[in-house]
């Protein structure tokens, strides 16, 4: 457990981080000094890990009980929260509750109590009315992304979630949006702001692309040839939109992922992992990956569609030029548009003739083992080493979920990884492999 600053630096170095920025040392003297903090910073500096240290070294590790509650707007929040704190290796147990999953799986793994709960409003609340967990050790309560839950309409569900909280001690908003207001129910008395907003996110580029025409999709293919072989995400207005996107990229050759709320939960979640692993290096998105989810390397972003309101572009830029690394957004435009009164002076990116980027070396093998089989990553990776006969070059990132695991391998192996490794054990599972 996180009791010493000797075990933080262990764990800093774990996630691959050499020392905390500005923000999140601020963050995280206000959280152990306070009860009620207001924690404010731009999308992409770092808030999950702000949080997440100071509440988790609060922790008592003699409970067997949920102590920590940490609720979110979106699926795909929850999804990257509970990554950050398992890649933590605290040693404590996390579940992350949220709509698009069994409520009866979700009862079970909470019936092997995590000591943090992370969830969405209106899962958490149904499993409150239910009775599934005991809510008497539970001191601190979070509310990321506060604001984002409260606009897309969890305002009852929230309040209802407190309601359940007796014993509460500590609580922790989160926003990455200036002038919220904090909602009565919260109950905040003298809170402490940690205030980073106006520090903004100093390493990004804000160009425009300019389309001769009013169907940007030719421009849009010149540009991700120009672009290269980087890691980005075409934002779009309307999951229409992105279908036929989707198929002008396809016949062009250009390979990619979809990301919108009319996708079905699993669909949703291989889509992001794949755009993790490099499986994917571009990614089709609406607003809905404007917040949530967290792929640090990131290179660019491009607006196909103009945001209607100037805190959806500070969101969407947000997805790069993350924790002090450099990126660009790309505002593709007609030439004859109207661009909105926020959009600042732009440089324009003038397009080289450029052939289609060579597609990722990777692809994503799916295993039908996971957590419940108490299975990890290294157990994965010696597996695939040792009877799958793979180099440790040809394997990339692995995830381990509850009930499957995923792993990125080179594609040119990925036939002979299937053929030597399905139905074999690993344990006491009997895997079956496939391409994900």
């Amino acid at each position: 457990m996180i009791s010493n600053q000797k075990n933080q630096q262990q764990i800093l170095d774990k996630l691959g981080i050499s020392a905390l920025n500005e923000m999140q040392e601020a963050a995280q003297l206000a959280i152990h000094s306070a009860k009620e903090v207001i924690l404010l910073s731009p999308t992409g500096t770092g808030k999950t890990l702000a949080f997440l240290l100071p509440v988790i070294a609060q922790l008592d590790p003699s409970c067997n009980e949920v102590q920590l509650l940490i609720v979110v707007p979106s699926r795909e929040l929850a999804i990257q929260i509970e990554n950050v704190a398992r890649n933590m290796g605290t040693g404590y147990k996390i579940h992350a509750a949220y709509g698009g999953q069994s409520f009866n799986t979700d009862r079970q793994a909470i019936k092997h109590r995590p000591s943090i709960l992370i969830g969405t409003p209106g899962r958490l609340a149904d499993h409150l009315r239910r009775d599934t967990f005991s809510t008497k050790n539970i001191k601190t309560l979070v509310l990321d992304e506060f604001d984002k839950a409260l606009e897309v309409g969890f305002e009852s569900e929230m309040t209802e979630i407190i309601s359940y909280l007796p014993s509460l001690e500590k609580k922790v908003l989160t926003s990455a949006t200036q002038g919220v207001d904090i909602p009565r129910f919260v109950g905040l008395v003298s809170p402490i702001e940690v205030d980073y907003l106006h520090q903004g996110v100093s390493k990004l580029e804000i160009k425009a692309i300019v389309s001769p025409e009013k169907d940007k999709l030719g421009t849009l293919v010149k540009a991700l040839c120009h672009l290269g072989k980087k890691p980005g995400i075409i934002f779009c207005n309307f999951k229409d939109t992105i279908a036929r996107i989707s198929d002008y990229l396809k016949d062009h050759g250009i390979a990619h992922g979809t990301f919108y709320g009319g996708m079905e939960q699993r669909e949703r979640e291989l889509s992001l992992l794949k755009f993790r692993n490099g499986t994917h290096q571009l990614l089709l998105a609406t607003d809905l990956a404007a917040r949530g989810i967290d792929v640090p390397e990131i290179q660019f972003i491009l607006h196909y569609h103009l945001p209607i309101h100037l805190e959806e572009f500070t969101h969407r830029n947000g997805r790069t030029a993350r924790m002090q690394s450099e990126g660009t957004a790309y505002v593709l435009h007609w030439r004859n548009e109207r661009l909105p009164d926020f959009m600042p002076e732009m440089d324009e990116e003038y397009l080289n003739d450029s052939d289609i980027p060579e597609g990722s070396q990777w692809t994503t093998l799916e295993l039908s083992g996971g957590r419940k089989d108490k299975i990890s990553k290294g157990d994965i990776a010696g597996f695939f080493f040792k009877e799958g006969n793979a180099n440790r070059d040809q394997i990339g990132t692995i995830e381990v979920k509850n009930t499957q695991s995923f792993v990125a391998v080179h594609k040119k192996i990925a036939g002979v990884l299937i053929d030597n490794l399905d139905n074999k054990r690993l344990k006491k599972a009997k895997l079956r492999i496939r391409r994900a």
